[in-house]
């Protein structure tokens, strides 16, 4: 037996690099970023253990969770094969004490898990007679799958929140009901599923980041459930790549948010912004990250952001100085200034979503202006334009409709690219006047406090700050925290805002790297 038998690596090329991802939920690993997540593990190990060789020690066991190609559990055998060679210098047995006593999996579906099998024994069964691993008596060897089901309680999942309309779908079809998360204690659930003396070392992989939900309107991340179970295993480490939107934003991810950024075992974070640059051709919006969790480690944790080859970091960080998180280290100096004046949010003065109780759909309204009626303003088609409704239509938050409104859409894309446009073009609306959820709106006194307030908004300075915690197309009530109230009696630009809070011409231009100027020109909205 030789070594190019064993391994699928030797092929070219590389049948991982090849296949495509089944949805941008549950994206296949790279196996460049595969190595290098375990490159990352493997320099923490040594310098945990007085610089031992993670792939020379044949007592630590691995475990992939959620594996779909099987490209860590391929990676970590083909180093350990490497790495044990003085140890146990025979090919075969040293192969089959790695694939049965070191390596583990979870599929999360029937077809991954062949799949995995298939990277890691060379045949979709272990016991298979092309298996490079000699001595499984069942076809699954160490890579576990079987059809999990949902727990239905009002429609929901009980473990991971899913849809019954969308995932009560019968033995045709995969449940996505993953085994990792779907069981009330998940040391007696891998008990049952390896035996009553596993301990897991290492946890590692790519889970799936979230399910569709009510009908395919919203999708309902789960990425936080595995990484949370896999915390309770309490191995030596644990590193994962997840969506980076939990570090401000995320549907349910609040209590995620505080647990991760207090977690003073994070000792490694590296962030993508642009999720393209690691996983091609898929987008996963405000970007991907993978962290390390070192059991033994108590202190801040080592942050690098990576943007083509914009590399900043790894700088040493406290996670939970904020309550969100602020992805590149360079802007902590600036918001420190600026929060230092301990001016008041300009969200005092900002109108909650849904402020007039309209969605952005709504249609309750005229196009011919009656007597007595009061503009509404709303975004349709990606156009804005101005429709009428009887004052006595509005319901909510009546004590607003006569002010004087900067209109400022709820949601802007605009890509990943730097410089960003950050928010979309603001609008001035006269008192008396009203708006959908299209909208959302700052309200002042009169049309000079709005014009002032709105030389504010186009500012490149206002729009970093949101920035820092805007990390989806979402500019929600949360997203202007950090922007300090001014006074609305001038028209307020860069350079007076700059001189205001001491930033200096090195922050200057990297706020200027970020974010691009505005232009208040009529056109399509963004």
């Amino acid at each position: 037996m030789t070594q190019a038998s064993f391994s699928l690596r030797g092929r070219n090329p590389d049948v991982l690099t090849c296949i495509a991802n089944l949805s941008n939920d549950e994206v296949f690993t790279p196996p460049e970023l595969a190595n290098r997540m375990l490159d990352m593990l493997a320099q923490a190990w040594a310098a945990d253990h007085d610089g031992a060789n993670l792939w020379a020690d044949k007592t630590v066991r691995f475990l992939d969770p959620f594996t779909k190609s099987g490209v860590f559990l391929r990676e970590i055998t083909s180093r350990l094969v490497d790495g044990l060679a003085q140890e146990v210098p025979d090919l075969r047995e040293r192969v089959n004490h790695i694939l049965a006593k070191q390596v583990f999996g979870i599929g999360i579906t029937r077809l991954t898990s062949l799949l995995a099998r298939r990277s890691v024994y060379c045949s979709k069964h272990a016991n298979g007679a092309h298996s490079v691993a000699k001595g499984f008596s069942s076809e699954a060897g160490n890579i576990w799958f079987e059809r999990t089901e949902h727990t239905w309680a009002n429609d929901k999942c009980a473990y991971c929140g899913a849809s019954q309309s969308s995932y009560d779908r019968g033995q045709r079809l995969e449940t996505h009901a993953y085994a990792f998360i779907h069981t009330d204690s998940i040391k007696t659930r891998m008990a049952e599923l390896f035996g009553n003396d596993m301990q897991f070392d290492v946890i590692i992989g790519n889970p799936p980041y979230q399910l569709g939900s009510d009908g395919g309107t919203r999708d309902v991340p789960i990425y936080q459930h595995f990484v949370e179970q896999a915390k309770k295993l309490e191995p030596r480490f644990l590193t994962m790549i997840i969506p980076s939107r939990w570090m401000a934003a995320g549907l349910g991810l609040n209590e995620f948010r505080q647990a991760m950024l207090g977690d003073r075992h994070m000792r490694a974070l590296i962030d993508y912004p642009a999720a393209s640059e690691v996983f091609p051709g898929v987008e996963v919006k405000a970007g991907v990250c993978y962290f390390l969790w070192d059991a033994a480690h108590n202190d801040d944790c080592t942050v690098t952001t990576i943007r083509g080859e914009d590399v900043v970091g790894p700088t040493k960080r406290n996670l939970g100085e904020y309550d969100v998180f602020v992805r590149d280290s360079r802007a902590m100096s600036i918001l420190r200034k600026v929060r230092k004046h301990g001016e008041p949010s300009i969200k005092s003065i900002l109108a909650r979503d849904k402020e007039f109780g309209w969605t952005s759909n709504f249609d309750g309204f005229h196009e011919v202006n009656s007597a007595g009626d009061l503009p509404l303003y709303y975004i349709r088609t990606m156009k804005r334009s101005v429709g009428y409704i009887a004052r006595e239509a509005v319901t909510k938050s009546t004590h607003l409709i006569d002010t004087w409104k900067v209109l400022v859409p709820k949601a802007y894309n605009g890509g990943d690219g730097v410089p960003h446009q950050v928010l979309g073009r603001p609008l001035i609306s006269p008192s008396p006047s009203v708006c959908t959820q299209s909208f959302l709106f700052f309200y002042v006194g009169s049309e000079k406090e709005a014009d002032s307030l709105q030389s504010y908004y186009t500012t490149r300075f206002f729009r970093f700050l949101t920035s820092l915690r805007k990390i989806t197309q979402d500019a929600t009530h949360s997203a202007y925290t950090w922007v300090p109230i001014q006074q609305w009696d001038r028209s307020w630009t860069d350079d007076a805002l700059y001189e205001k809070y001491s930033i200096t011409k090195q922050e200057q231009a990297y706020i200027e790297s970020q974010v691009r100027a505005m232009i208040l020109e009529s056109g399509a909205d963004e």
